[in-house]
């Protein structure tokens, strides 16, 4: 879908992930094999996967999270940085910032095993219909993609509360993948290894 923008959420703490492996390490940079076979940073193949079907991706990252900053710039992402109370807050300065696009994808930094394919196929369903949701065995994972007409809506946001009420409100449309990456986060340093928990 032409005009759309994907808005890659890494403002958040990651105080679990640095529970476990120590107060100075930062998930979004921690390494590891992607679904290409390919190792890098978290962040850096959650950008990939969205870069490969948009030209524009808003990345928001808190003020002085350099590491992060400076893999998004490299990779010709924006960069707008907030302290961001949550979620919500980070989606409506987002939206706000890139209000004339025609739609967005909203997806998180901590998602590193989402197929590029899968976005692809959000973006196409997103053509015909204003909200689409990736389902894996029903359960609702990400990239969310919102039509313009959600524009108003997603910056009226705020807080830590994300856009599950617009999820709730609808019309929604489910669609199924056979990737479940659309539900793996890192939220420990055990969440880095995907391909090891997948069946044989």
């Amino acid at each position: 879908m032409s005009g759309v923008c994907a808005v890659l959420l890494a403002a958040g703490q990651g105080s679990r992930y640095r529970a476990v492996a120590g107060a100075g390490a930062d998930k979004l940079l921690a390494r590891c094999c992607g679904r290409s076979g390919r190792e890098r940073a978290v962040l850096e193949h959650a950008l990939l996967a969205l870069r490969t079907n948009l030209a524009r991706v808003l990345l928001v990252t808190r003020p002085g999270n350099g590491g992060v900053i400076a893999l998004g710039e490299a990779h010709g992402c924006e960069v707008l940085t907030l302290d961001s109370a949550g979620m919500g807050e980070s989606i409506a300065a987002a939206v706000a910032r890139t209000a004339d696009c025609a739609g967005w994808l909203i997806a998180l930094g901590d998602m590193p095993f989402i197929l590029p394919s899968t976005v692809g196929r959000v973006l196409r369903a997103l053509e015909e219909h204003p909200l689409v949701v990736p389902t894996w065995q029903g359960r609702y994972g990400h990239p969310v993609g919102f039509g313009r007409i959600h524009g108003a809506a997603l910056m009226a946001l705020d807080g830590d509360r994300g856009a599950k009420r617009l999820l709730r409100e609808g019309p929604v449309l489910d669609l199924a993948v056979e990737d479940r990456g659309v539900l793996w986060d890192v939220d420990t340093p055990a969440a880095l290894g995907f391909a090891k928990a997948l069946p044989g």
